[in-house]
């Protein structure tokens, strides 16, 4: 199947190309500016499939919208017809196309000519009617304020809100490119079609977000990134740092036993940390009430001690980094690890919940 682009190197189809060819579509045809009419014309007589993502959204003067948007689209679709194929065709258009301005006029005529372009070949045709579309590689100060929000916070220049409560939808580059790509893989119902997730928020929200997640170096405190909107602006966010800022310091606090470090805090599950011993150095020696973690061995070799606190009853087992093995804290029983082995003894743990200096929710109770 040869797949054509065009608007290949943009941001959606620019993420499009490469998301195609995990998908295991191989012959896949760029078309972009620099492509000729003629040789349009050539690339078109092979289409099996075409994606029409180029347009033109700012452009210099007012007639470039008709240049870029309306005659383009009516050259595809008119080749496209004269090859008596029936070639599908999905076509980019804008939430704009409702609106009454120049930019939306033209992209709601070039739908009209993809829709008679369906009526006319009887080909499959898809318009999507996208909404601020985000994500990684899109050209920030351009034509999305999340790139521009994403930049501009990073590199620390300002950004200017006029209406923090102004209302906008999203949706993310990852999940428009699926949902182009699924064209690809079953029957649709010609016609409009909408990207799900879309994510209705704020540019206050978006701008708080973003804010987040620069105070999380300083903080080590990270919001839900793994899922929803959150997710998406984050992966997003981390896109836009230059190389020099991949990488960041966390503090370090060491003493005659060794060192601690705290690496990351969430806001409902905890945080994790690391924490380093010298040979025959012991750790601990106290209980909680609630609070619990889990102990990994990174390096070296260890001896944990247990103690119920109110039984007496004592455990202990040793753990070295030849295992995988998790060791939890109980409440209730008090608990110390003590390296045994020769060499500095390194250990991941994690709390279920951030520490608080004003209640520690630790006592000392030395085995």
């Amino acid at each position: 199947m040869k797949i054509v682009v065009t608007g290949a190197k943009g941001f959606i189809g620019k993420n499009l190309c490469i998301m195609l060819k995990e998908a295991g579509y191989s012959n896949i045809i760029e078309v972009d500016r620099y492509t000729t009419r003629s040789d349009l014309i050539s690339i078109l007589s092979e289409a099996d499939f075409v994606y029409h993502l180029a347009g033109v959204n700012r452009p210099k003067n007012e007639h470039d919208f008709i240049e870029g948007n309306i005659d383009l689209t009516y050259f595809i679709t008119e080749q496209l017809a004269t090859f008596n194929r029936k070639v599908p065709l999905v076509f980019s258009s804008s939430t704009q196309a409702l609106q009454d301005n120049s930019y939306g006029k033209s992209k709601r005529s070039a739908e009209l000519i993809i829709e008679q372009y369906g009526i006319k070949t009887g080909s499959p045709y898809f318009i999507y009617q996208f909404p601020n579309v985000f994500g990684k590689w899109c050209r920030p100060n351009y034509n999305s304020f999340v790139a521009t929000f994403c930049y501009n916070k990073l590199n620390d220049l300002a950004v200017t809100i006029n209406d923090p409560s102004a209302p906008v939808t999203l949706v993310y580059i990852d999940d428009v490119c699926q949902h182009l790509i699924s064209h690809l893989r079953k029957p649709s119902k010609n016609g409009f079609q909408n990207v799900i997730p879309n994510y209705s928020t704020t540019v206050g929200e978006v701008a708080n977000i973003l804010d987040s997640f620069k105070r999380s170096r300083n903080t080590l405190v990270t919001e839900d990134v793994g899922i929803g909107l959150i997710r998406a602006l984050y992966s997003t966010y981390l896109s836009y740092m230059s190389p020099k800022q991949f990488s960041y310091e966390i503090p370090k606090y060491s003493d005659e036993r060794g060192a601690f470090s705290e690496m990351l805090k969430t806001k409902q599950s905890g945080q994790f940390s690391f924490f380093t011993a010298y040979p025959g150095i012991t750790r601990g020696g106290h209980y909680h009430h609630s609070k619990n973690e889990k102990f990994l061995v990174l390096k070296g070799k260890a001896l944990f001690k247990f103690k119920n606190i109110s039984t007496g009853e004592s455990y202990e087992l040793i753990i070295d980094d030849s295992s995988s093995r998790i060791v939890e804290t109980i409440p209730g029983w008090s608990h110390d690890i003590t390296n045994i082995g020769d060499d500095d003894m390194i250990v991941m743990l994690w709390a279920n919940e951030i520490f608080d200096r004003d209640a520690p929710d630790t006592y000392s109770y030395p085995l």
